[in-house]
């Protein structure tokens, strides 16, 4: 007897724009299907999913996004019985994103509408969606739909301590840790970091150089958050976080196994944020993994927003 069959992933996000002081969101119609839903798309091979919702809503709707906090997920069956599912995170439109969006009508997207969050809650063809458009609509209402990240990254896959002659802090990536690196890269960007901050470990500023190519953001080296630092007691990671939640603009965190539950740990601290079972698996992050933790922009000190950990594919 064969096991159920793996469940087909896909991603996709609110997109939102403020108009007269009230929030719109955008729907777009599938001629196809001849119903009208949020954007979102199936998971590439080799994607991670805050890579697909981006790359999706740009294919769909020529909007080039950047995520907000994710709002959940919603499962459902194909047909044929395979579920489905679907990763959703918001994603505010400005102005600028809006002049350079090229939306053309295609045998997928015949249409694309902004509409209120009343009138999306009537459009919407699919009671799934409307559950995430209310996901939506509370964090709005609480003042958090405005968030800056925090992403803490563990380095890829080195080369084992007993297989290298040099010092701890010049051990490389193996080859799966680069491609760990390479991997993971997109699914970052994806959420527009602003900062790159990494150990001075080899490892570590190699896992973020893909990255910083990627970006075009250089990366910073900092004792603060090495392991060797962490080990002799002179970790700086108090200060590197306060910092960090000071500025408010989207930042990477490239660490080691030993300092990452630190780092999580302070600002869980500094946000006022229970440090509860989940928060603490979110620190454990295995070689190549990174966790997002989204802090209100308005209420920085109200617990954190949301908290998300991916692997590279």
């Amino acid at each position: 007897m064969t096991g159920a069959a793996t469940p087909v992933l896909a991603a996709g996000a609110v997109c939102w724009r403020m108009v007269e002081g009230k929030p719109k969101v955008l729907v777009v119609f599938r001629a196809a299907r001849a119903d009208v839903s949020l954007p979102k798309g199936k998971v590439d091979p080799g994607e991670t999913l805050p890579e697909t919702a981006v790359r999706e809503i740009q294919e769909e709707t020529g909007l080039g996004v950047v995520l907000g906090a994710p709002l959940g997920t919603v499962e459902y069956q194909l047909p044929g019985g395979r579920d489905k599912v679907v990763y959703y995170w918001s994603a505010e439109v400005n102005d600028h994103m809006l002049e350079l969006a090229r939306f053309t009508p295609n045998d997928e997207i015949a249409s694309l509408e902004w509409l209120s969050l009343k009138d999306a809650r009537k459009k919407l063809s699919y009671a799934h969606d409307v559950d995430v458009i209310d996901r939506f609509a509370a964090r709005f209402k609480a003042g958090n739909a405005r968030t800056f990240p925090i992403i803490a990254v563990r380095h890829g896959k080195a080369v084992d301590p007993s297989a290298w002659d040099g010092p701890d802090s010049t051990r490389p990536l193996m080859h799966r840790g680069a491609d760990q690196a390479a991997g993971i890269a997109k699914g970052i960007a994806a959420f527009a970091p602003e900062r790159i901050i990494s150990s001075t470990a080899v490892r570590c500023l190699s896992t973020v150089a893909p990255l910083s190519e990627l970006t075009g953001i250089p990366v910073k080296a900092t004792d603060a958050i090495s392991q060797d630092a962490y080990e002799s007691g002179s970790s700086g990671v108090p200060e590197v976080v306060a910092k960090r939640l000071k500025r408010k603009v989207g930042a990477v965190l490239c660490s080691h196994g030993p300092v990452l539950p630190r780092i999580v740990a302070e600002i869980a601290a500094r946000t006022e944020s229970e440090a509860d079972a989940a928060l603490r698996r979110a620190a454990a992050l295995s070689t190549g993994d990174f966790t997002v933790l989204h802090v209100s922009l308005k209420h920085p000190k109200s617990g954190l927003v949301a908290v998300e950990t991916h692997s590279a594919a």
